[in-house]
């Protein structure tokens, strides 16, 4: 937990470094519509947040003292053991003696808590991949955290986060034994139970590795604006342009189906939608008029989403309000 709050701070001090930094935001791996840089990576804050909540109910999940159920029928020594509770720091004591020495949800529960946070952490790692590539250039990481080529000397290989990536195979794979070895056992106890010990010490030991890398990477990368700003093509307010319409007094599907047929137009005319003249407009629609202009204002389009969790700069600001209270906590 403690390393994963580490994570969280590198992530809001990255966003406020980019609150405002506009970017292309993507679906299905496609330019979608703008976002900012701080909007996106807070994207991973608040995953981090469950992640969190989940090992903290772990730990109290995990805090039912087994001691005094004896080899599964109990023991004949007259033990206190709500004592033996309070003074071990466990919350409660398990009710039942076979299930005490049966029971191993608690393992499960956190291989399970362990593998999704590292999911999570394996998307983040995904997109910065992506991110610093050539082909994209919006970040760069420090040298810290990449490899050079052995045979490319021009190659910076972000290998730090490809391990990570790799991480949260092995501990989904070892989270999938310790249930198909859980799932066909009698009750009390069964030497099969032994095979739990290396999906938890491992998926803590792997999380202990990775969370602080991943903040390194996080906090050490250099953000590339004009390289951000360089990719929100005008089509990425399609949605603005019929949101417009919209304002205008049409329905919803039919703003939509008529901005579908100014980017068709704009697509036989090798042209942007925001370089078709008011002429070409208004032979989809004659409610487009000299204003239509602004629709195709990134900053425009990115205050106009003022709701909660939306890119306004007010909401931005608002978010991070949210993400250092709950640090705060």
């Amino acid at each position: 937990m403690e390393h994963a709050r580490g994570l969280q701070k590198a992530l809001l001090a990255s966003a406020d470094e980019g609150l405002d930094t506009p970017m292309p935001g993507y679906t299905h791996m496609q330019r979608a519509q703008p976002t900012t840089w701080g909007h996106w990576i807070l994207s991973h804050f608040w995953p981090l947040v469950r992640d969190v909540e989940r090992l903290q109910l772990v730990r109290e999940r995990a805090a039912v003292l087994p001691l005094g159920a004896g080899a599964m029928a109990g023991t004949s020594y007259r033990v206190d053991r709500r004592g033996l509770a309070t003074d071990l720091g466990f919350r409660s004591v398990a009710p039942n003696s076979i299930d005490a020495v049966g029971d191993r949800d608690f393992a499960a529960e956190f291989a399970f808590a362990a593998a999704l946070t590292a999911i999570h952490l394996s998307r983040l790692c995904e997109q910065l991949i992506l991110y610093c590539s050539s082909e994209f250039g919006f970040i760069e990481l420090d040298d810290a955290f990449i490899t050079f080529s052995g045979v490319m000397p021009q190659k910076r290989n972000p290998e730090a986060l490809e391990l990570t990536r790799a991480k949260a195979g092995r501990l989904l794979g070892q989270l999938t034994g310790l249930l198909a070895m859980l799932k066909a056992l009698p009750s009390a106890y069964d030497r099969d139970l032994q095979e739990d010990k290396l999906p938890v010490f491992d998926a803590f030991d792997t999380l202990s590795l990775v969370l602080p890398v991943v903040a390194g990477a996080i906090t050490t990368l250099t953000l590339h604006p004009e390289r951000m700003a360089s990719r929100l093509d005008p089509e990425l307010m399609s949605a603005d342009l019929a949101d417009y319409l919209v304002a205008k007094g049409l329905p919803n599907k039919q703003a939509f189906d008529l901005v579908a047929l100014a980017v068709r137009l704009a697509e036989r005319r090798h042209v942007t939608l925001a370089q078709l003249s008011k002429d070409d407009l208004q032979s989809v629609s004659n409610l487009f008029d000299e204003d239509v202009a602004e629709v195709f204002d990134v900053r425009r389009a990115l205050a106009h989403r003022l709701v909660e969790g939306g890119t306004a700069p007010e909401a931005l600001r608002f978010q991070m309000e949210q993400a250092r209270a709950w640090l705060a906590k």
